[in-house]
């Protein structure tokens, strides 16, 4: 009891610490929620488009040298997020063989060797809560001197981590006490309360009803001091399911999984299969309004299922329909994945885990990952706050094009590559433009009108590689049929890019 009260002096003055100067210079602010509830910004009001990786592993698999290839790879290819488990395991040690707790015990980091970080930033007492040191100790270091060189790396490349402070079935197996958790979190809030590119990930592929308490107790806490905060949960599942009234839950975060139409049959599950826009939509028609993600959508070279290695395999072309199908339902990002990156498989190992073979510093370049970029580009090229779904601009002509197509295919559970499902058309728009995907590449007829303007311009934008093909202008009124380049067939992916204008 002594020791859980001198942490949470020790926290409580940290608190009011201010937030290290070097890493404010490095160009990452504290991020918060925008007004109207549906996306992410700056203090200054700037929009910030999560665009996400998985690097789950992060902490243990890497050393410094590997880590910062890592870190400068998604740099260039324009991600300001990774998702890094914290824990993993009570029992884990980093890349340096360095436990990260004293006896397994989740209220005792062990912090010995550990720097003593900024001087702005007071020593915790009983816990070294010490902030982040840019010196960067290596094996001579601690855990939690690595993790602190992590988070100091990624803010000078303008990275957030958000941080899985323990994954979730430590939780589920009874092995954690609210009492623990939030002696935990007390530690993790006061170390990185001056890292303004932290970002709490709760939970850790589980549900909320595992534990509500420990969930509670680790949000609640975190939250104080001044991070966003979300919660991963199962697949197939939103962190609303369970906590969309709680305070602490500043954004929700949805795991749609890695599952085919006619995979998708357990029991309690809402049965959306591949249809991730449908857990944004659910999300953003909530009140009150929070901004939502698809933080755990298929990943780019895992089996589809996940566990039959047998099965084939995700492409680049499905990670980009979760991605515009998702983000085009009004969500504040994406998070894309990879099998090998995320748990950093190297080459010298056996067949990792899901079937990965290749090691991680090729998978780093696969395609999907190095086609991400396009999709923040393009949003953010245009009014980004005045954004809002829209499925009325698409006229259903056959099969699933509109939302309610979609949702009339949905009772089959069957899904050759030709179902309809795939002709699903995301819509979304500000005042004078508007954005619409077709995964197929099939003719669809939208419904002009509802954007303002006169005349529309209009261009085919290439998922694949950013490229813009004009279309030409005509009178904003009526409906018109667009034909998408190339033949129609699964992959062959477009955004229709309309832009009001006042003339010709």
């Amino acid at each position: 009891m002594l020791q859980v009260l001198l942490i949470g002096l020790s926290a409580c003055w940290l608190r009011l610490a201010p937030p290290d100067a070097a890493l404010l210079r490095a160009g990452v602010p504290l991020l918060r929620v925008a007004p109207g509830g549906h996306y992410l910004e700056t203090p200054d009001g700037a929009p910030f488009f999560w665009l996400g990786d998985t690097g789950w592993l992060l902490l243990t698999k890497l050393k410094h040298e590997d880590a910062l290839r890592y870190l400068d790879e998604r740099k260039r290819q324009g991600y300001n997020v990774v998702q890094v488990m914290v824990l993993h395991g009570l029992r884990d040690k980093d890349a340096y063989g360095h436990a990260a707790l004293v006896d397994g015990d989740l209220a005792r980091p062990d912090t010995a060797g550990a720097a003593s970080g900024p001087a702005s930033v007071a020593p915790a007492g009983a816990l070294d809560a010490a902030a982040p040191s840019t010196a960067g100790p290596a094996a001579d270091g601690s855990f939690w001197s690595n993790l602190d060189f992590l988070v100091a790396a990624a803010a000078d490349r303008g990275i957030y981590l958000a941080l899985v402070p323990l994954w979730g079935n430590n939780i589920k197996a009874g092995h954690v006490t609210p009492a623990q958790a939030t002696a935990y979190a007390r530690f993790l809030g006061a170390r990185y309360a001056g890292s303004p590119n932290v970002i709490w990930m709760n939970g850790g592929d589980i549900r909320g009803a595992d534990a509500p308490g420990v969930w509670n107790a680790l949000g609640n806490t975190l939250h104080g001091y001044g991070h966003l905060v979300t919660f991963h949960p199962r697949g197939r599942h939103s962190s609303s399911d369970w906590f969309a009234d709680q305070p602490w839950l500043d954004f929700n975060s949805v795991q749609s999984g890695h599952r085919r139409y006619e995979q998708d049959t357990s029991a309690g599950d809402p049965h959306f299969g591949e249809d991730n826009w449908r857990y944004i939509q659910a999300d953003y028609d909530r009140s009150p309004a929070k901004p939502v993600l698809d933080a755990e959508p298929s990943y780019e070279g895992i089996p589809q299922g996940l566990h039959d290695t047998h099965q084939p395999r995700w492409k680049a072309a499905d990670i980009r329909r979760y991605a515009y199908w998702s983000v085009f339902a009004g969500a504040c990002g994406f998070t894309y994945g990879n099998n090998s990156v995320m748990q950093f498989h190297e080459a010298t190992e056996k067949t990792g885990a899901y079937g990965a073979t290749d090691p991680w510093e090729k998978a780093v370049g696969d395609p999907g990952a190095t086609q991400m970029q396009y999709l923040k580009e393009l949003m953010l090229s245009r009014g980004y706050f005045e954004r809002v779904p829209d499925t009325g601009m698409v006229v259903q002509t056959r099969g699933a094009a509109t939302a309610e197509g979609a949702a009339a295919a949905h009772t089959s559970t069957a899904a050759p590559r030709g179902d309809a499902r795939y002709d699903y058309i995301a819509a979304t728009r500000g005042r004078a433009y508007a954005f619409l995907y077709t995964y197929t590449g099939k003719p669809f007829r939208a419904r002009l009108g509802r954007i303002e303007g006169n005349y529309i311009s209009a261009a085919w934008f290439n998922p694949r590689d950013g490229r813009r093909t004009a279309i030409g202008s005509f009178p904003n009124r009526g409906e018109r049929t667009f034909d998408p380049p190339g033949a129609p067939a699964p992959g062959n992916d477009w955004v229709l890019m309309l832009d009001g204008k006042k003339t010709l």
